[in-house]
């Protein structure tokens, strides 16, 4: 008899950013990290950004999974946010094999390059990213397994950025979304900068629910909020909104307050700016260093 599979979701600390947003103090959005183990086995979806979260992470991981083997660490993305713990992860659970999508590890080694290491991780999180930077292998499937139940990997293209993909486990009805889905964290779209980049987003979302999942968790979400299916359909509205609010604004400053009084409880408002600016063609990572 096949072993029960279990999830568990870590969600990170916000991390703060050490420059000014529009002359404001700010910090990252909570980052999930999701645990699915058997009896004796277990695999890691994604990790956080800083040395602190993933010991934080790693904690966590033997408390609820103690003695359980980590076979492997999936990444979702090339968004460095999203594996910059891997050797830290490795370092605890040296067996642990770092996989993605070939895309994927392309646009993670893009990450590690000095234009976007330097004048962005860097410059947002001085001296919190452990050196030196590893990234997932290529995976030459689309499938995995674990104690002999099946992961698949569905890419999906464009959503907060490109080549993104979601793990979907059928034995328990579960997809680990990623950044194709947020949970009450307001959402970037300071690379899905265009009206045909958020209409892909909106077919990943469309993909997701092909699959019929009775779980959904967020690559971003509040903590302690429930993993549902709801969540496809409230990313889909913020997507909708966003795409409506960037044809009846004028400037990035009127894009931002629209998004925030349309939806001023989520998490995060912060992050609205990189896509107010992006909407209008500036740069969306020039924000300015703390006095």
């Amino acid at each position: 008899m096949p072993s029960l599979l279990r999830a568990d979701v870590w969600v990170s600390s916000r991390l703060p950013i050490a420059v000014q947003r529009d002359g404001q103090s700010s910090a990252w959005s909570p980052i999930t990290c999701t645990l699915v183990h058997g009896d004796s086995e277990a695999v890691l979806v994604d990790t956080p950004i800083s040395i602190n979260q993933t010991e934080e992470l790693i904690r966590w991981i033997e408390d609820v999974a103690p003695g359980k083997m980590l076979k492997y660490i999936y990444i979702t993305h090339g968004h460095g946010d999203h594996w910059f713990g891997i050797p830290l992860i490795q370092r605890r659970w040296p067996q642990a094999l770092a996989i993605a999508t070939s895309a994927t590890v392309a646009h993670s080694q893009g990450q590690l390059e000095p234009g976007i290491f330097d004048n962005v991780w860097s410059r947002f999180f001085p001296d919190q990213i452990y050196q030196p930077q590893k990234t997932a292998e290529p995976w030459p499937s689309n499938t995995f397994t674990m104690e002999d139940h099946e992961f698949r990997i569905v890419e999906v293209g464009h959503t907060d950025t490109h080549d993104t993909t979601v793990l979907y486990v059928p034995d328990i009805n579960l997809v680990v979304a990623g950044d194709v889905v947020y949970g009450d964290v307001h959402q970037f779209f300071g690379e899905a900068n265009t009206t045909s980049k958020r209409q892909e987003w909106l077919q990943a979302l469309r993909t997701i629910e092909s699959l019929n999942p009775q779980t959904v968790i967020a690559g971003h979400k509040r903590a302690g909020t429930v993993d549902g299916v709801f969540n496809i359909e409230s990313t889909r509205k913020y997507i909708l909104a966003f795409e409506d609010a960037v044809k009846t604004t004028s400037s990035p400053a009127e894009l931002y307050q629209k998004m925030h009084d349309l939806f001023p409880t989520r998490v995060n408002p912060h992050a609205i700016l990189s896509g107010a600016m992006a909407a209008f063609g500036k740069n969306p990572y020039e924000f300015k260093k703390k006095l």
